[in-house]
């Protein structure tokens, strides 16, 4: 809980020879964020965290990246996207680690965590789909927008593909490819997708070949595109600091992107 005081200044005495005397008195705001946790169909507990301002507003699904977790990767994205009205869920799925100065609760809570050991990228899948189910079934009932981060971009394409009913538009910050995701690759899904689709890349990335085929099947597929003019991987390529340079225009085209369909 956040304090703070109110000086409530003492009025004047009909007879204006005597004042109130000044007496303080302590406001308290709720938080807007709490810890919430539940379970995949495979029984791995999930942890996060849920900012709610209103459950008939629209709701944004934060997924991390590999090594990375929710509160790590996302805590200097969420204010912004607080301040735009959008609730949040950000998670910590099974597979991540300490990136960015945090912890991943959810593997914390796993006996054999499983970065390479027991869980690869695409046995998170049903962290997100849970994910969805539990904003569903917390009662949100506006729009629910995906957003994923390298691996969870991937995963994130994937689950809009297969929910598209419960989604309104997802965005891939730098969607994951190569052998650690052959058995969930997103690019099958450009042409499945009909909600709007962001997809998003830093100047670097799209030297590789398999990331310039795989903008312009997007693109092919009606889905937008954009490369910043500076950029790091995934969804820290909004975090000025860890670019190294203005970071204006990518949240432009970011919010360009999600109030098209309001």
């Amino acid at each position: 809980m956040r304090t703070w005081s109110i000086t409530v200044i003492g009025a004047l005495l009909l007879m204006g020879s005597c004042r109130k005397e000044v007496k303080q008195e302590t406001v308290t705001e709720p938080e807007l964020s709490r810890e919430i946790s539940f379970y995949t169909p495979d029984s791995i507990q999930i942890f996060g965290d849920l900012y709610e301002l209103d459950k008939h507003g629209k709701t944004i699904l934060l997924f991390h990246q590999g090594g990375s977790n929710a509160r790590g990767e996302y805590e200097p994205i969420i204010p912004t996207l607080i301040q735009k009205g959008y609730n949040i869920l950000a998670i910590d799925q099974r597979v991540g680690g300490q990136f960015y100065g945090n912890y991943n609760r959810t593997l914390a809570n796993i006996p054999t965590n499983g970065f390479g050991d027991g869980y690869g990228y695409c046995d998170a899948y049903n962290n997100l789909e849970s994910a969805l189910d539990f904003i569903i079934d917390s009662g949100f009932t506006g729009d629910k927008i995906v957003w994923g981060s390298s691996y969870s971009a991937s995963l994130g394409i994937h689950l809009a593909n297969n929910r598209q009913q419960d989604i309104r538009a997802v965005l891939a910050f730098s969607p994951a490819s190569g052998n650690s995701m052959k058995d969930c690759l997103p690019n099958a899904h450009f042409e499945t997708i009909k909600i709007p689709l962001l997809l998003l890349r830093p100047p670097h990335e799209m030297e590789r070949e398999t990331s310039k085929l795989q903008s312009e099947l997007a693109k092919t597929h009606g889905h937008k595109t954009f490369v910043p003019q500076h950029g790091v991987h995934g969804s820290s390529m909004l975090v000025a600091s860890r670019v190294g340079s203005n970071v204006d225009e990518t949240w432009k085209v970011v919010f360009s992107f999600l109030d098209t369909y309001q």
